[in-house]
């Protein structure tokens, strides 16, 4: 089975409508009672029938009306579905022991029957009063029913399940039973898989999300989210919870509420991200960015500098060298006003920085989900002061908040390698925002204490960026250069990566960006790491092939012919992607060589 089909008879809606649901089982029982007075054989065991069958109708009309005011419909139905299997049962068995015209059809219908068939009718008619004695506890208590009924004897995760949500569906129910149901909700969700399905099967979420909704029980509020959170536990239930549009109601909390339930909720729209590139989008069109940037950037002072002068320009080249710092705070351009009554807001609440770290912590981990692999996400966070926020909060934080605020940055640049709006208007050479973020890129690829995870993500999002920075702007391959030298491999590896995308020839400064990277030494490490037959070789050969190409005449190439020679005859040849620029390279540097030797003997001449 496919796993929308999967998913499909997860959350199957009920085919009958609540009123054919609940009167087919009273009708029954007028039947089966009329047939009972019509009995013309086993009178003794259709009179007990018919008693059995009195109660259980006088049952069923109580739990109908007391189910007028549930919320909850699920164990309503699945009890009243039973008991019209067993009063349809009763009904056949009863209507055998009916006068017959036909002498051999009533001795067939006396050889049928016999007493064990009244004997087990009697249990599931016990059975059926039994469901619905719980089922009017069910209703009748504000707090949930954990005895077990029949039908959910051979499922015990069943009744518990119905008993909870019908509590946190009960209007009667006090905020702390609310809470504790909702909790238990959770820790069902979070144990396995089976029990999440039940509870998708079960009708669980609406409810939850109500519960979420609904300010005025906040620890209940925090239940029901974490709740949700643990069902958002592959994709296949993740895009059950978009199915239910439960996107918008998480984005509508989100944007005002609590610190301490915002972090649930920020915590969920990065697990919910993080599984379903639907959820993503859906996100995207309900515009969670806003809610999730304004608290990350709360107590952070956003610089948003006016576009200097065209004779006045600076670029991202003199940031590399050393951009001078500045503290000056403009109010009125930090933030937009909603987001500035979103921040005021929050400091009335007087919370400890312990919560306010760990709201910008889920801030930050929810935007690099969204933007990974997202150009929508990615360009809202952009307009919404997001990079500009990330940036600093990279340069001023440390731990995990710094890591994902950083990694944050990294999807965005890796969006920004394939989508021309983005590199144009997010990573503008004048760009306070685009500056800053690439600061903190190059500070990160070339400082000593970042670990080689985190380097090779700098490195790989320099590299992204390849194509936004300008012919004066070729300092920022310095740090790749530097890293050509790692004793880590995978760092040296995704260096000659990245700096592969600054001189191949579809980046257009190519030539000018081979010059300066001869210049910053890049040739010499290189030859080293084509000569190493680590997994940094083959990205190096290719950075050599297009410097080869691109600057032939350079004196520092003087030994890469022999280098490229020697890799024609190993098995770097055999990557059909090198080959022919490996070839091609060769030829150049020959003809070259060549045309050079000509000219100096006739020079000599």
């Amino acid at each position: 089975m496919s796993s929308a089909a999967s998913a499909a008879a997860i959350a199957a809606p009920d085919p009958k409508s609540i009123d054919d649901e609940l009167s087919l089982p009273i009708l029954l029982a007028e039947r089966v009672l009329k047939a009972v007075r019509e009995a013309d054989s086993f009178k003794h065991e259709c009179g007990d029938v018919g008693r059995q069958v009195h109660l259980l109708s006088s049952l069923l009309r109580s739990a109908l009306r007391s189910s007028a005011s549930s919320a909850y419909e699920r164990p309503v139905r699945r009890i009243f579905s039973s008991c019209s299997a067993t009063l349809d049962r009763a009904l056949s068995l009863i209507l055998r022991c009916k006068h017959r015209s036909s002498f051999l059809r009533r001795v067939a219908a006396i050889t049928t029957t016999s007493s064990a068939d009244f004997k087990r009718l009697s249990s599931l008619l016990d059975a059926s009063l039994a469901d619905l004695r719980w089922l009017l506890s069910l209703h009748s208590s504000p707090d949930p029913v954990l005895s077990l009924p029949p039908i959910a004897s051979t499922d015990p995760i069943l009744s518990w399940v119905w008993s909870f949500l019908a509590a946190i569906s009960n209007p009667s129910s006090s905020p702390s039973a609310t809470a504790d149901a909702a909790n238990s909700l959770a820790g069902l969700a979070l144990d396995n898989s089976r029990n999440r399905k039940i509870l998708f099967q079960e009708g669980a979420l609406p409810p939850l999300l109500a519960l979420m909704s609904n300010p005025s029980f906040l620890d209940a509020q925090l239940a029901a989210t974490t709740a949700v959170y643990n069902l958002a536990a592959d994709a296949e239930l993740v895009g059950l919870i978009v199915q239910e549009r439960a996107v918008p109601t998480i984005v509508q909390v989100l944007s005002d509420s609590p610190m301490r339930l915002q972090t649930k909720l920020a915590e969920l729209v990065a697990r919910m991200a993080s599984f379903d590139v639907v959820a993503q989008e859906e996100f995207a069109l309900e515009n969670v960015i806003r809610p999730l940037v304004s608290s990350l950037s709360m107590e952070l002072p956003l610089v948003d500098l006016k576009p200097p002068a065209a004779k006045k320009a600076t670029s991202i080249h003199s940031l590399v060298k050393g951009m001078a710092a500045t503290t000056a705070v403009s109010s009125s351009n930090s933030l937009t006003r909603k987001e500035r009554e979103h921040v005021t807001r929050r400091e009335r609440d007087n919370e400890s920085p312990e919560v306010k770290l760990a709201l910008k912590t889920a801030c930050a981990h929810a935007l690099w989900m969204l933007a990974r692999n997202s150009a929508t996400n990615s360009r809202k966070i952009t307009e919404t002061k997001g990079l500009l926020c990330l940036s600093k909060i990279v340069e001023r934080e440390k731990g995990e908040l710094q890591h994902h605020c950083f990694m944050a940055l990294a999807e965005i640049a890796a969006v920004a390698e394939t989508n021309e709006e983005i590199r144009r208007s997010a990573f503008k050479t004048n760009s306070p925002a685009a500056k800053s973020a690439v600061e903190q890129l190059l500070r990160v690829a070339e400082q000593q204490g970042s670990t080689p995870a985190l380097q090779i993500a700098a490195v790989r999002s320099i590299g992204s960026l390849a194509r936004t920075f300008s012919a004066r702007e070729t300092q920022v391959m310095s740090p790749l250069v530097a890293q050509l030298g790692h004793w880590n491999q995978d760092v040296a590896a995704e260096a000659a990566i990245a700096l592969g995308k600054f001189v191949n020839n579809e980046n257009y400064l190519h030539l000018e960006h081979s010059k300066a990277m001869i210049e910053f030494g890049a040739v010499a490490p290189l030859i080293r790491l084509v000569r190493s037959g680590e997994k940094s070789q083959l990205p190096a050969l290719v950075v050599l092939c297009c410097l080869a190409l691109n600057v032939p005449n350079s004196e520092a190439l003087e030994r890469t012919l022999g280098v490229l020679e020697s890799a024609a005859h190993s098995g770097l040849s055999q990557n059909h992607s090198v080959k022919e620029l490996l070839l091609e390279a060769i030829c150049h540097l020959q003809l070259y060589r060549v045309g050079a030797h000509t000219h100096k003997d006739s020079y000599t001449l």
